[in-house]
């Protein structure tokens, strides 16, 4: 059984902020740090890269400090060959927040009674959503954020496909980590299906197999028996491990023999981990974060 996500308290916040010589003064550091956003920043800095074994922006800031979950993602951060960028020291510990709550809500949607169906068999609690011909629509009379949350709650109302899934989960771990009503206004018309989303999640699909815990990957299927099985979308959860809607939570290997049971008569192909990756924009949510005093 899952114990509740255990992240950082936002109360706890400024004094790791302290611990790592940030004023309680909200952009501040150590008296030579100013508030960017992230790209005013990049502008700033002139090409110039800071990476995140470097960390010259943050001194004194350690995954010592961070939970369990959260230090493994900073030090799946720290040892990618990307170079990664933050406006501030809330900006990573908001990344790290958000990834460990995508994490946190991939096995919550394994547990929830939600099923697999492709989308002539499927199914939403129609007390939130409307069925189109593109998908499930929000009703009118519905906030975004009862809805995504209704899906966590009521799981046995629901059937979907994998990226469908990953796509709800991705809309749970926003919610739960910026302000509920900057959520309900960046999410107002929403579109489940496929890989139907919101621009405001700022999904970017990169190449490279340095994944970090609460990328996206994919498992490509060559030989599928069925369309709604060309391949698994999942979540990486770290240590070998990834959430895939219909095949559940199972190693690289096991993955690729679920998929490989899926093939058509006589399949030669076996079914194998893309590299690539998928990622929200971090950057761009930290701006709508649950705010606290001296942050």
């Amino acid at each position: 059984m899952n114990k509740p996500c255990r992240g950082i308290d936002r109360t706890e916040w400024p004094a790791i902020l302290k611990m790592a010589g940030f004023s309680a003064e909200r952009g501040q550091n150590s008296g030579h740090f100013k508030e960017h956003s992230a790209i005013r920043y990049r502008e700033a800095v002139l090409g110039k890269e800071f990476s995140m074994i470097q960390l010259p922006v943050f001194p004194g800031l350690s995954a010592d400090m961070l939970p369990e979950t959260q230090r493994a993602i900073w030090q799946a951060l720290d040892r990618s060959p990307e170079t990664f960028y933050y406006s501030n020291a809330g900006e990573l510990l908001f990344e790290l927040e958000t990834r460990e709550k995508i994490l946190y809500y991939s096995r919550k949607l394994s547990e929830s009674g939600a099923v697999f169906a492709a989308f002539q068999d499927s199914f939403f609690n129609p007390a939130y959503w409307i069925k189109t011909r593109a998908g499930y629509a929000l009703r009118p009379d519905v906030r975004p954020s009862e809805a995504v949350n209704d899906v966590f709650s009521n799981g046995s109302k629901y059937a979907f496909e994998c990226s469908t899934a990953i796509v709800l989960i991705l809309y749970k771990a926003v919610l739960e980590s910026i302000s509920v009503r900057y959520f309900n206004q960046l999410f107002q018309n929403l579109l489940v299906w496929d890989w139907n989303y919101d621009r405001d999640l700022g999904i970017v699909t990169k190449i490279g197999s340095n994944f970090i815990p609460g990328d996206i990957v994919y498992f490509y299927n060559p030989d599928f028996r069925h369309p709604v099985w060309t391949g698994e979308n999942a979540v990486y959860l770290g240590n070998d491990a990834y959430f895939g809607h219909g095949i559940g939570i199972k190693s690289e290997q096991e993955m690729v023999a679920a998929l490989n049971t899926l093939r058509k008569p006589n399949a030669t192909r076996s079914a194998f981990l893309i590299s690539q990756h998928s990622r929200i924009n971090f950057s761009y949510l930290f701006q709508f974060a649950k705010r606290i005093q001296g942050f």
